[in-house]
C-alpha cells in the first residue's frame, strides 16, 4: 500500500484530500497541530506543527516507524491573514510565511532523503490562484503562495533526474475553511478600514459560495494516481480561470483596476 503524508489534515482542503486518498487505497499519515495520535485502517493521525523542526522530526520518526518511507508528500497546511500591506507587523508576515512557505520547505527536506533512498516519490504543494495573481488585503497570503510557486518550479527541475515528481495544486475559492485559520491583522489604519471591510466581506462571500472541497480532494487523488502527474492542477470556478488568463493578457495597471473594482477597494 502506497503511503502519503498530508499536512494540514485536520480541516479544509487538507482534510478532504486526506479522506480522498484514504478512500482511494492510500495509507495516509495526516498531520496537524490539533491532531492527537490515532489510527484506523488507512489513516494514521499524528500531531504536527510545520513551523517546529522538533515536531517535524517526531512526525517523521513515528510515520516511518509505522508505515515506512512516504511515496507521496502533500503539503496542504496554510493560514490566511487579512490586512493592508502597510499595516502588517513583521511578526504577522513571518507567521504566514512560516506556515505557508517555510513549513512546506521543512516538510520537503524531511521527506526527500527517504524518497531518494527508495528511488521514487511524489510531492504535491498546495499553492492557490493567489499564487498567480494578487487580491487586495491578502498581501501576506499572496506573497507566501507566490513563493510556493517559484520554489516548486525549481524543485521540479532539480528532482526530475531523481525520479521524483512535483505538482502544484492551485485552488480557487472552496467552502469549508475554518475561521481560526483566517485571521485579521492586529492593526488597521483608518484610511484602509472601509476598503478592507468591503473586501473582507467579498472574500468571505466568495468562499462561502465556493467550490466543493470533496471534489478537490478526489481530483488531487486522481492526479496522484497517474503515471505522470501534471505540473499544475488548477481547481477553480470558470471565473477564476478567466481571471488568471486576464492577469497574463491585460496590462497590469488595467487588470489591477478591474480587480480592485470587484473588491470595492476604491468605493468612496
Amino acid at each position: 500500500m502506497a503511503v502519503a503524508w498530508v499536512t494540514g489534515a485536520s480541516s479544509g482542503l487538507g482534510l478532504h484530500t486526506a479522506k480522498a486518498l484514504t478512500a482511494s487505497g492510500w495509507q495516509v499519515v495526516g498531520g496537524a497541530r490539533s491532531l492527537a495520535l490515532a489510527e484506523r485502517p488507512g489513516l494514521l493521525h499524528l500531531p504536527l506543527d510545520v513551523t517546529d523542526e522538533a515536531s517535524i522530526a517526531a512526525f517523521t520518526r513515528e510515520a516511518t516507524a509505522r508505515h515506512g518511507a512516504p511515496d507521496a508528500l502533500v503539503n496542504a497546511a496554510g493560514i490566511l491573514m487579512i490586512g493592508a500591506c502597510e499595516d502588517y507587523a513583521d511578526q504577522e508576515l513571518q507567521r504566514v510565511l512560516d506556515v505557508n512557505f517555510l513549513g512546506m520547505t521543512r516538510m520537503v527536506r524531511a521527506a526527500l532523503p527517504l524518497m531518494k533512498q527508495q528511488g521514487h516519490g511524489r510531492i504535491v504543494n498546495f499553492s492557490s490562484v493567489n499564487g498567480l495573481l494578487a487580491t487586495p488585503f491578502q498581501g501576506a497570503y499572496t506573497a507566501s503562495k507566490h513563493a510556493v510557486e517559484g520554489y516548486s518550479e525549481a524543485l521540479m527541475m532539480e528532482l526530475r533526474p531523481h525520479g521524483i515528481q512535483v505538482m502544484l495544486v492551485e485552488p480557487g475559492d472552496h467552502r469549508g475553511g475554518q475561521e481560526k485559520y483566517r485571521s485579521r491583522g492586529a492593526r488597521c489604519s483608518e484610511c484602509y478600514q472601509p476598503a478592507r471591510d468591503r473586501a473582507a466581506a467579498i472574500i468571505a462571500r466568495d468562499e462561502a459560495t465556493g467550490s466543493d472541497p470533496v471534489l478537490l480532494g478526489r481530483k488531487v487523488a486522481r492526479a496522484l494516481a497517474r503515471k505522470h502527474m501534471p505540473a499544475r492542477l488548477r481547481i477553480a470556478k470558470p471565473s477564476q480561470h478567466m481571471a488568471v488568463m486576464l492577469h497574463d493578457l491585460l496590462p497590469t495597471g488595467l487588470f489591477t483596476r478591474l480587480l480592485g473594482a470587484y473588491y470595492k477597494v476604491n468605493k468612496p
